[in-house]
């Protein structure tokens, strides 16, 4: 920590970061899998539980926006993996006994509580500006089974697509640029959330083209999840946690010195870059 202020030293993060934060969590991924496949099937069969009940309640607006709402929420639902890779990184056994006994630290329950229900927060706030917008542009009595079509064949709709879609990425940017690294840094840091979501907008601010690349990664991993109905997410919700794990290793210090052998070389991945540092 800098002895001029009391937030964490932040570093210069490049693509090639990205890269190895990746390949890293990949190679997490592939040694655990069974935790990625259990949580990613619990979030898919609650997406699944989502869309039937708005369905049933004649609500057809609210199913894309609850979709792109999940990137929200998906930093608290990783933090499993977080233990996991914390755990191999420091070389001890991963088990569930383990993996539960670190996120059942008592600064871990509290302050990622704290950021849980920011999210959760943001997320609600999110579904309703869209029911605003939704109101506004389409009037409160088309919601039925030719509610997209309706959309689709007016200037009107797609202009209130643009909006909506609009208004979801600056809020969705902001939610990401105060989450980024918030979850991993407060389950392998004594701190408080407010520290965690300062130090994560000073790191969105020091490397703004690198973190929108990093935004727009997973932004394209949320929708490829909802185009294959949340199953995508039995696989991409584990690599993206196991990678922001590593993400956040990289870019607050102190940092690691390297990568354990077998995840700096995983078997049929190969990494870009040879660079990663250690705390």
């Amino acid at each position: 920590m800098s002895s001029t202020n009391k937030w964490p030293d932040i570093r210069k993060v490049t693509l090639d970061d990205l890269n190895e934060a990746v390949v890293a969590g990949i190679s997490d991924f592939r040694a655990y899998p069974s935790y990625g496949i259990a949580i990613g099937l619990a979030l898919a069969a609650g997406g699944w539980l989502m869309f039937f009940i708005l369905s049933e309640m004649d609500l057809p607006f609210l199913i894309w926006p609850l979709a792109m709402g999940f990137a929200f929420v998906a930093p608290f639902a990783a933090s499993a993996f977080y233990a996991v890779s914390d755990l191999r990184e420091r070389g001890e056994p991963v088990t569930l006994a383990a993996v539960w006994a670190g996120l059942s630290r008592e600064h871990h329950r509290r302050d990622l509580g704290w950021m849980a229900l920011l999210t959760f927060l943001a997320l609600i706030f999110w579904l309703e500006i869209a029911a605003v917008l939704t109101f506004a542009f389409a009037g409160i009595n088309t919601f039925d089974t030719g509610y997209l079509s309706k959309l689709l064949d007016s200037p009107s709709g797609w202009f209130f697509l643009l909006m909506g879609n609009v208004a979801g990425a600056a809020i969705g940017f902001t939610v990401f640029a105060v989450t980024v690294i918030s979850f991993p840094m407060l389950y392998h840091r004594d701190t408080d959330f407010i520290t965690a979501m300062v130090t994560s907008v000073r790191l969105v601010e020091k490397n703004p083209i690198t973190m929108i690349a990093w935004a727009l990664f997973i932004g394209f991993i949320v929708v490829l999840s909802v185009l294959t109905a949340f199953l995508g997410l039995l696989v991409l919700l584990p690599i993206i946690g196991h990678s922001t794990w590593h993400l956040y290793r990289l870019s607050v210090e102190p940092v690691r010195a390297s990568l354990p052998a077998e995840i700096a070389k995983p078997r049929g991945v190969e990494m870009i870059s040879g660079r990663l540092v250690e705390g």
